[in-house]
């Protein structure tokens, strides 16, 4: 183990030097961002033919994926050397990924955490991710304030556990951060405040936040900097329901994707962008990820 870590510290630090030096956060002006997808966009595709769904992503023209599977030390049923080989043979790689940390992963009195979280941070590095990202937060371990001060206390030691590998641990939002308070503070203001930036990245959703009565341009706006990654996500009002949100193709929603995409353009470290879209309104989700990357490539971001 201690020899496989050892390999995988060096293997990760040689990744994050050519992604700095192939200019995925470069610091001029005119550089590409990084641009892929999140995975979920095609759950069920994934699920039935993971080889499969992945070489059409790769036609299309998606060099990126960021996943949202990984069970019992396996990528979409792959183990990691093989999910690793697969992606590579189509041109692909994955920068980024989502698995929950949840309270069992940590031991708060020791402030260990599980072997169990330990290998996932491991193979995530092994893959030559930049970003581990739990996507969610339970209900139960935000109820108290005392409880959600132990869930940051543990983020922040997650991105410790991250640090020698070259990779951030990093929170991906949904709605209730920004409707649900502790006091005067929305959640989301507590977790930018008690998470540390150096070592707790944050993934802005653009349409999530949305049902949470939020607008990703001003959150952006009050955190300058904060967002290394964003889900690059519309959102349009659901028919039956004018006050809800859903999902939807790019530039045919409510969430000023363009100026966000300007605006974060102007930040000395570009974010990546991953492409995610949940509802598709009667199209088929291919056809969905087909029609985003144009529109992508036509604002001139791929």
């Amino acid at each position: 183990m201690l020899n496989r870590r050892n390999f995988i510290r060096h293997t990760s630090f040689a990744g994050v030097s050519l992604l700095a030096a192939s200019n995925v956060f470069a610091h001029y002006k005119g550089a590409r961002p990084l641009v892929g997808m999140q995975l979920y966009c095609v759950r069920d595709e994934m699920k039935k033919d993971p080889s499969g769904t992945l070489k059409a992503l790769s036609a299309m023209g998606y060099r990126h994926v960021e996943h949202a599977n990984y069970v019992t030390g396996k990528f979409y049923g792959y183990t990691p050397a093989e999910f690793k080989k697969l992606l590579s043979d189509l041109g692909m790689t994955m920068p980024s990924g989502h698995t929950v940390l949840a309270p069992r992963h940590y031991d708060a009195a020791t402030k260990v955490f599980t072997d169990e979280w330990k290998k996932t941070i491991e193979d995530a590095a092994f893959m030559g991710q930049k970003f581990v990202i739990s996507p969610s937060m339970d209900g139960k371990v935000r109820k108290s304030y005392d409880d959600l001060m132990r869930i940051l206390e543990m983020f922040n030691k997650s991105g410790e556990l991250c640090k020698p590998y070259g990779m951030h641990f990093g929170y991906h939002n949904h709605d209730f951060e920004f409707s649900e308070k502790h006091g005067e503070r929305t959640l989301y203001e507590i977790i930018l405040a008690e998470t540390d930036p150096t070592l707790v990245m944050q993934q802005l959703d653009t349409g999530n936040l949305f049902n949470g009565g939020a607008n990703a341009l001003e959150v952006i706006k009050q955190y300058p900097g904060r967002f290394t990654s964003l889900h690059i996500k519309d959102a349009i009002p659901l028919p039956e329901n004018p006050s809800r949100y859903e999902s939807t193709v790019l530039g045919k929603g409510v969430s000023g994707i363009k100026k966000i995409l300007k605006l974060v353009s102007k930040q000395k470290q570009v974010p990546h962008l991953i492409i995610e879209q949940e509802a598709y309104q009667g199209k088929a989700p291919m056809d969905c990820m087909k029609e985003n990357l144009d529109v992508m490539k036509k604002w001139g971001y791929v």
